[in-house]
């Protein structure tokens, strides 16, 4: 903050920690930070910054024209702003941020870093910053022990746990302070701290082992961070020793209502729930033969006299199909089985949502779910950490993806996007481990904090928040660092698209554990067929006339666009129509030139990037560019191969040679 006198006004522990933020600045770079309760004056004029608590009808004399709330437009103005809004205006040669809640001055606060110097340069219209979704939550897939299959982390790639060691939760919590630091200056608030899949030590957080997650609820609230638990659908059997976990049945409502009462003792600002019921094996109401509503309510019921949530997953589908049944389409799942309960759920209960139908593919259209619950809360999910799309091995910066989702507007142009109807919230999968570059790959860092400012505004452009990520990661970065970061960011999602499964295939990876390809890996598998290719073709028929009837599940326009192979977007065509390999795409080119072609220039673009990052070695850290370095030698070598495997696999299938003549192995 410079050498500057900074004025702090409010009270409450988030306001401390906005004083404790600056008093580091200042320990740092000089200055001195002033703190008043509401109510007290002080000389304006003697501020470079002021940061205020207000309520409406205060006037302590210390924003512009000594007038308080009132010169902020009236308290309805300020009201309008919520906890987490605030409103920053520059006169007088003092800067003014001004917020009704905690929470609101600590991202003011953060948003005055961003600014830098320009938070200090001439004078400010007020600007009000308030954020689009009230909940911005990450979710950690984090098992307590090691798991034997699983590992620490599940579909983790940047080391172990951040809150669990050794079985319990870690006993320093400088690191999750850090990291709570860190995800406030993204605008996150919430984090589930334990994995969807809750194994026995996990569920155990719940009851006997509530405690050590109040430890980690205690090192998240200075930050405005609510904590919440996933938790096993039949914890009234692992747990309670009851015979039962039907959502209907009266002694296991009243075990849930008594498990949550006493979670509330412990942890006050308790957030909720994360369920993932009847998936991939995991208990649920369909055991009982009770609808997912059912469940949901069954939860929210307990939790709603603590204001606590329930996010119910959507993420249900068979996974022990028949590839040879062409008319059972993973696809159609979460539609088919949440669209009838529309309307079903308490006000409490949030149906979270995957941003695709599939699992989180490098490409895929947006789930039709987003737009057909318009009586329902809904969440919307993706993946941060980089499960298909590199692994924190390759560079692949998510934004744009995301982004594209957000932007979309399931009922057509005149209607909201999915992100204004996410009223549930936006919630990743977290892609930070205890890793000392915290991602794994440096560069993925860019990937969390684009998650958390398109949290806080979904229409917002990602390569605005690229650059604020580059220049609040890199403060002293030359302009050639700067150009350099965003040539081999800016792409990159798409680069990692062409090196891998085209036009919308997904799956193309090694089953397990998903990393590098396998064409046929999971083509044969009862977790679903997903490319269909034989000597003819390749792709889904997804259409309603001829295929699965997976299009019908959108509203216009989209299901006539994605009905006809001839209107489909070329980006989706096989996620939607299985066609000929000579198929002419609406660039000119045959769908098997289109494979060979891309996967080639994906090899050349990730070749690039390792020549840029390469010649930006005098200005990034050593450490930093060395481990950057070693992952583009890895990015390189698994384009490689990704180009070599699926061109070759296609050659033999459609026995039509690259039009260029290139020697494809």
């Amino acid at each position: 903050m410079g050498s500057r006198r900074t004025l702090v006004g409010g009270s409450g522990p988030v306001v401390g920690t906005v004083h404790g933020e600056l008093v580091h600045a200042c320990a740092q770079f000089g200055g001195e930070v002033v703190v008043r309760d509401r109510g007290e004056s002080g000389a304006r004029s003697s501020y470079d910054l002021v940061l205020r608590v207000a309520v409406a009808g205060d006037s302590g004399g210390i924003g512009p024209g000594h007038g308080g709330v009132g010169d902020l437009g009236g308290p309805a103005d300020v009201g309008e702003l919520g906890a987490e809004g605030f409103v920053i205006e520059r006169a007088d040669e003092t800067t003014f941020v001004t917020a009704i809640g905690q929470r609101g001055l600590l991202y003011g606060l953060f948003h005055v870093i961003r600014l830098g110097e320009n938070a200090f340069r001439g004078t400010r219209a007020r600007e009000a910053h308030r954020p689009s979704t009230a909940l911005r939550m990450l979710d950690h897939w984090d098992n307590v022990a090691v798991h034997p299959v699983m590992g620490q982390v599940e579909r983790g790639y940047a080391g172990g746990s951040l809150f669990w060691e050794n079985g319990r939760a870690r006993q320093h919590s400088e690191r999750v302070r850090a990291y709570a630091r860190l995800l406030a200056a993204c605008g996150i608030n919430a984090v589930s701290v334990n994995n969807v899949n809750v194994h026995e030590t996990e569920a155990h957080l719940l009851t006997d082992r509530i405690a050590e997650v109040a430890e980690i609820a205690e090192t998240l609230r200075p930050y405005g961070i609510r904590t919440h638990l996933s938790v096993t659908f039949a914890a009234p059997i692992v747990l309670g020793g009851l015979t039962t976990a039907d959502p209907l049945d009266e002694t296991v409502c009243g075990w849930w209502a008594q498990a949550v009462r006493e979670v509330y003792s412990v942890i006050p600002d308790f957030g909720g729930f994360v369920v993932k019921a009847d998936s991939e094996g995991q208990p649920g109401p369909f055991t009982y033969g009770r609808s997912h509503a059912d469940g949901a309510n069954m939860l929210a019921a307990a939790l709603a006299p603590h204001g606590g949530t329930v996010h119910w997953r959507a993420f249900v589908y068979d996974h022990h199909q028949d590839w040879r049944d062409r008319s059972t389409d993973r696809a159609r799942a979460a539609y088919d089985h949440f669209a009838p309960l529309d309307g079903k759920f308490a006000d409490n209960a949030v149906l979270q949502v995957k941003h695709g139908p599939m699992d989180f593919q490098v490409r895929e259209p947006v789930s039709p779910v987003l737009g057909a619950l318009p009586r329902t809360r809904v969440a919307v999910e993706v993946q941060a950490t980089q499960e298909y799309t590199g692994q924190q091995r390759h560079a692949c910066w998510l934004g744009p993806m995301w982004s594209e989702a957000l932007r979309f507007r399931p009922d057509g142009e005149q209607h909201p996007s999915v992100g204004d109807l996410a009223l549930g919230g936006l919630v990743a999968v977290a892609n930070v481990g205890d890793d000392p570059f915290w991602t794994g790959h440096p560069l993925a860092q860019a990937n969390l904090y684009t998650f958390g400012r398109l949290a806080w505004q979904p229409a917002a452009d990602p390569h605005r928040v690229l650059d604020e990520w580059i220049a609040l990661t890199f403060p002293s970065a030359s302009e050639r660092l700067a150009a350099g970061l965003r040539a081999v960011l800016h792409g990159s999602w798409r680069t990692y698209e062409r090196y891998t499964a085209p036009l919308g295939v997904g799956f193309m990876v090694q089953p397990g554990h998903h990393y590098g390809p396998s064409v046929d890996g999971y083509e044969y598998s009862p977790w679903g067929t997903y490319h269909f290719a034989d000597r003819d073709g390749i792709g889904v028929d997804r259409s309603a006339a001829t295929g699965t009837g997976y299009t019908a599940q959108y509203a216009r326009p989209w299901a006539e666009l994605y009905e006809s192979a001839a209107s489909c977007p070329d980006e989706l065509l096989l996620f939607f129509h299985h066609v000929p390999y000579g198929h002419v795409l609406s660039s000119g080119k045959t769908v098997v030139q289109h494979i060979y072609d891309t996967h080639f220039e994906g090899v050349e673009e990730a070749e690039e990037a390792r020549r840029v990052w390469a010649g930006l070695a005098d200005l990034v850290e050593p450490a930093w560019h060395a481990r950057v370095a070693e992952r583009y030698e890895e990015q390189v070598r698994g384009a490689r191969e990704w180009r070599d495997q699926v061109n070759s696999y296609f050659l033999r299938k459609s026995g039509i040679p690259d039009a260029r003549g290139r020697t494809i192995y």
